[in-house]
C-alpha cells in the first residue's frame, strides 16, 4: 500500500480541521504539514487538537517541508496564491480547492500549471462533479429543443461563505453555456426585467445558517421541467474528495487536472 505525504494548507480553517481529521484516519495519507497564517490565534498548536482530535504531532506553521509530495490548499485567493508560487518553486504537485479568485488569478493557476501538476476544482465532492457530467449531459440534449430550454441554477450555502454566487454554481454555468450555446449570465433579478430571454443562464445565491452546500440546475421547458439537485449533509465529502484528489495526483506530470479525471469520467 502506497502512501502519500500531503501538506494541508489552511489548517484550522472549517474544511483544513476535517482535512485533518479524516486524513489522519486513512492509512494512505500522511500528513506532514498543517500549514496555517501566523496570525492565527492557535498558531503553534497541534494541528490534530485544533481539528478536535488525537495529537498528530504537527503543529500548525507556516512551513513547506521538501518531502510534502502534495498539498491540499482550503484557503483564500491570496494566499493561495502565494502557496502556488512556493509549490512551483519547490516542484510540489497542489490541489487547490480555494474559490473566488479573478479571471487574472485563473490565468496564474493555469501558467504555473506548465511547471507542476496542478488539480483545480470549485468543488472536491465527488457527487458534485458526478452531476457535473449530468448535467454536461442534460444541456447537450436539450440545446435545439424546440421552444428552447430555460436554465436557472439555485445554490444555498452557509452564512459564513464570503464569495458569491459560489465557484461551483459558475462551474455549472460554464458547462450549461458551453453545451447550449449561451453567453448571457445574470445574477439575480429585480424590479421589471421583462420577459425572461432563451439565451440567458440564471444565477441565484442563498445564504442561510449552517448549510454546508446545495446545487440545483433546472432546466425549464414548456409542459415539462428537469432538475438535477445534488446536496452535502456535512463537510466531509469535500474533505474526502480532496484527499482522493491528492493520492491521485502524487506522481502526475505536469498539467491541469480535474475531479473529472478523478472520476475518470
Amino acid at each position: 500500500m502506497s502512501v502519500t505525504k500531503v501538506a494541508i494548507h489552511g489548517a484550522a480553517g472549517r474544511m483544513g480541521q476535517r482535512l485533518v481529521a479524516l486524513g489522519d484516519a486513512d492509512p494512505e495519507i500522511e500528513i506532514v504539514a498543517a500549514m496555517e497564517n501566523p496570525a492565527h490565534a492557535r498558531f503553534g498548536q497541534d494541528a490534530g487538537t485544533v481539528a478536535g482530535a488525537s495529537d498528530i504531532g504537527i503543529e500548525l506553521a507556516d512551513i513547506l517541508p521538501d518531502d510534502v509530495e502534495v498539498v491540499i490548499d482550503f484557503s483564500l485567493p491570496a494566499p493561495s496564491l502565494s502557496l502556488l508560487a512556493r509549490c512551483v518553486e519547490k516542484r510540489i504537485p497542489i490541489v487547490i480547492a480555494t474559490t473566488g479568485f479573478s479571471e487574472d488569478e485563473k490565468q496564474s493557476i493555469r501558467d504555473a500549471a506548465e511547471s507542476i501538476p496542478i488539480l483545480w476544482s470549485p468543488s472536491m465532492s465527488l457527487a458534485v462533479n458526478l452531476v457535473m457530467r449530468l448535467t454536461e449531459i442534460a444541456a447537450g440534449a436539450l440545446a435545439d429543443l424546440p421552444g428552447g430550454a430555460d436554465v436557472e441554477i439555485i445554490e444555498r450555502h452557509h452564512r459564513f461563505k464570503e464569495d458569491a454566487p459560489s465557484g461551483t454554481a459558475l462551474r455549472f454555468g460554464e458547462i450549461v453555456a458551453a453545451a447550449m450555446q449561451i453567453d448571457q449570465h445574470r445574477h439575480g433579478r429585480s424590479g421589471h426585467t421583462g420577459q425572461r430571454p432563451h439565451n440567458e443562464i440564471g444565477y441565484h445565491a442563498l445564504r442561510v445558517g449552517d448549510n454546508p452546500g446545495e446545487h440545483t440546475i433546472v432546466f425549464g421547458m414548456l409542459g415539462e421541467t428537469v432538475e438535477l439537485n445534488v446536496k452535502a449533509s456535512n463537510r466531509d465529502c469535500y474533505a474526502t474528495g480532496a484527499l482522493a484528489a491528492a493520492k491521485f495526483l502524487a506522481g502526475q506530470p505536469a498539467g491541469l487536472y480535474g475531479m473529472s479525471d478523478v472520476l475518470r469520467l
